[in-house]
């Protein structure tokens, strides 16, 4: 028998809705997952908005950051049993004999296709998931927590793996959603001294951020950056979703600082980039992550060194969803989740 999904079914602007859809047939080395929950990304948003910057196979269920219980399983999966208490990794296909693939970069090899864009993602009852993306949900990780693992492993590849940071830095994060908030909270963890950076709309964002020990700024970042030695911040971490934040990002970090971008922003750039050379700047992208940080995530949000109870705004029912998009989408609330059963 089939179920509800929330479809986005073309690249027009606001087409996402509620469908009936088939329960999906799983391969011998998938199983067959009911979604607990589910959160809503910007990128999510985006695809709703038509304002992103990648290719999606439509029409094709939203929703990539989700965990669950195992309903079914392949002939071929072994380590895995009905009942278990799991969440899923993003990249839904990938190309196992990649070099990259082969290094456990799969997250970056090109031919890697997502849940929720380029095959069907868990806004619905279930989902069909290769077993190689599962992990563990500890008994105490209630899952409307556990399904934020993913955003929590975007920012711990910028933060952890991609910027190097040290206890005593000054760290700059620009915009405050999700990725920004968490961002923020993982170079805590680091012992870097923090501010998150955002515009007068995003008030109720910044008060969250400050729950983690973080300095919120409206606007100008400028001082903050100086007040040490007037050289500006040992790393700026850019991770707002515009291509025009680099430039603040180049003005604020300090000479043979970093900037990290995990921010996407389909918009070119149209500034000099003679202050990257000037300051001797590393500039990194950062992009999904791995097996090895999502089990350094797990044990953080099990343990209760990462709290994510402060950024969820709320949950909603799937038939809900367009209230949960527009509470992220206007700001309100840093992280909507749904609860698909």
């Amino acid at each position: 028998m089939g179920s509800i999904g929330v479809v986005n079914f073309s690249s027009k602007q606001g087409s996402v809705e509620i469908r009936e859809i088939e329960k999906p047939t799983i391969g011998e080395d998938d199983i067959l997952l009911e979604v607990a929950n589910v959160g809503v990304c910007g990128s999510d948003l985006h695809q709703w908005t038509a304002d992103h910057s990648w290719h999606v196979n439509y029409p094709v269920v939203l929703g990539h950051e989700f965990g669950g219980h195992v309903v079914a399983l392949g002939k071929r999966v072994s380590g895995w049993k009905e009942g278990d208490r799991v969440v899923s990794e993003t990249a839904a296909v990938i190309d196992p004999n990649s070099p990259l693939s082969r290094q456990g970069l799969y997250n970056l090899d090109p031919t890697r296709k997502g849940f929720g864009y380029g095959v069907n993602g868990a806004m619905t009852r279930f989902v069909k998931v290769p077993a190689r993306c599962l992990h563990t949900v500890p008994e105490n990780l209630p899952f409307e927590q556990a399904c934020l693992t993913e955003p929590c492993s975007v920012a711990y590849s910028a933060v952890v793996a991609n910027s190097k940071i040290k206890p005593g830095d000054r760290v700059i994060v620009l915009g405050p959603g999700t990725i920004g908030i968490l961002c923020a909270a993982m170079a805590r963890l680091c012992g870097a001294e923090v501010a998150i950076v955002g515009l007068e709309s995003d008030r109720e964002r910044l008060s969250i951020a400050k729950q983690y020990g973080c300095e919120g700024i409206i606007g100008d970042a400028s001082d903050w950056a100086n007040k040490q030695d007037g050289l500006g911040a040992d790393c700026i971490i850019d991770a707002a979703g515009a291509s025009a934040t680099l430039k603040i990002a180049l003005q604020l970090v300090r000479p043979n600082g970093h900037i990290t971008k995990v921010g996407w922003g389909p918009q070119p750039l149209n500034f000099s980039l003679d202050p990257l050379v000037q300051k001797n700047v590393t500039l990194q992208g950062s992009f999904s992550h791995n097996w090895p940080i999502w089990e350094k995530v797990l044990s953080l949000l099990a343990s209760g060194t990462l709290d994510v109870k402060p950024i969820i705004g709320g949950v909603w029912e799937l038939k809900d969803w367009h209230e949960a998009f527009e509470q992220m989408h206007s700001g309100k609330v840093v992280k909507s989740v749904l609860k698909p059963n």
